[in-house]
């Protein structure tokens, strides 16, 4: 549980909070396909080597270098083939000098070969085979070990796994691999006025977005998402739907009832436990804050604004450095990227400005372009942005041309 703060939080120092007050799951052993995406909790060093013997790259004919050297098209020389070898169907075959075996693409060199003749050089004779065109030694021949010698170490503690990796560890037979599990998210959208979609609104009701946009960024991180029905303003009902999702959550993200109404139920909910802070912070959108740990097991939770950009620009501040955290992935936070203004943007001082923007790129280098606003409500702008500019706490605005510092909200890191 994080120390109180004081009236105003800044943004820095409630990151900090978080991160150091969730810890990693625990890691263990995960089928190759569960992991994909995730940070490895071990490093993997192979115990067999790639290839683990010397194999054909090329359909054709595996010969001594010395019996073809010479070779032409008006000079062929010709060979008698002995075998065949084809590749998971491979006799222990030796070559004899002046002799020739048929082999596939993967299949192991016979011992007294030294090179391949692709079948592009020859007449691709059954019995006897005419090669126009000689090959040095070594040739069309994959050495074992010259990808991979066992004792390589071929994955570091820490690497989030995608499909590359994903196929060298299966390369090298293994199975699974020790990670840390997608943490599981549940997201409680609260509010009366909220409706699912799909269903009729009345004239003061409003569809429920925030628990779709939550969910989905979640997922997007990595983590498990789950949605829960929405909770109206009671403070009972949010109690209990809270307490049955608690067997099932990693983390838990509420958005809606943490301002200062007379029904901001998630407030009132949890402000007498002692475990959860609530709190302003000096940032824009996302002012209103509240983050702690519920249940026995104390799962972290944190109670994010109702309007939308602020939910999302919260999530994307501080509960995306949790969930890195809790996966053990590096960095917590999202990186920033520096890129030239298109238009000015006015700031209020002391507190930090996260402006929703679409970024790119053209020969003059990265821009970034603020889109609508100030207004946490204006969904459809969120929607069109890609970025988020980060204007400092200091700042009363910047001008166009000048360079910003940018969250590429879309960016794999």
């Amino acid at each position: 549980m994080p120390e109180a703060p004081s009236d105003v939080t800044s943004v820095d120092e409630l990151v900090s909070r978080i991160v150091s007050s969730v810890s990693p799951l625990a890691d263990f052993p995960l089928p190759l396909m569960e992991a994909f995406g995730m940070a490895i909790a071990e490093d993997v060093v192979a115990e067999v080597a790639l290839p683990s013997f010397d194999n054909s790259a090329m359909d054709g004919y595996a010969v001594r270098a010395a019996d073809v050297a010479g070779a032409t098209a008006d000079a062929p020389v010709r060979l008698p083939v002995v075998g065949e070898i084809s590749a998971g169907r491979a006799a222990h075959l030796a070559l004899s000098p002046g002799t020739a075996v048929k082999i596939m693409t993967g299949a192991p060199v016979p011992a007294g070969a030294d090179t391949v003749v692709p079948y592009e050089w020859t007449d691709r004779g059954v019995a006897t085979v005419r090669i126009e065109r000689g090959a040095d030694a070594g040739a069309n021949i994959r050495r074992a070990g010259e990808a991979v010698q066992a004792g390589d170490l071929v994955v570091e503690h820490g690497t989030v796994l995608g499909p590359r990796h994903l196929g060298l560890l299966a390369s090298i037979g293994r199975a699974t691999v020790r990670s840390r599990p997608r943490p599981r998210v549940v997201v409680i959208s609260t509010g009366s006025e909220l409706r699912d979609p799909g269903t009729p609104l009345g004239h003061d009701s409003i569809y429920d977005g925030n628990s779709y946009l939550l969910a989905a960024a979640a997922r997007q991180a990595g983590a498990t998402a789950y949605r829960v029905g929405i909770v109206p303003d009671d403070v009972r009902s949010f109690t209990e739907a809270l307490s049955d999702q608690l067997v099932r959550a990693d983390l838990v993200i509420t958005s809606g009832g943490v301002s200062e109404g007379d029904y901001d139920v998630v407030k009132e909910a949890l402000g007498g436990l002692g475990t959860v802070w609530f709190g302003k912070v000096a940032m824009q959108p996302g002012r209103p804050q509240g983050f702690g740990v519920v249940g026995e097991d104390e799962v972290p939770i944190f109670t994010l604004p109702g309007n939308p950009v602020s939910a999302y620009v919260s999530f994307e501040t501080f509960v995306l450095p949790a969930l890195r955290t809790m996966m053990g992935k590096s960095p917590a936070s999202r990186p920033t990227r520096r890129a030239r203004l298109t238009e000015p943007i006015t700031s209020t001082p002391g507190k930090r400005q996260l402006v929703r923007a679409v970024h790119g790129a053209d020969r003059g280098g990265a821009w970034v372009t603020p889109v609508g606003g100030h207004g946490s409500h204006m969904i459809g702008d969120l929607a069109a942005s890609n970025a988020l500019v980060v204007v400092p706490e200091e700042s009363t605005g910047v001008s166009a041309g000048e360079m910003v510092q940018v969250l590429c909200l879309d960016e794999d890191f």
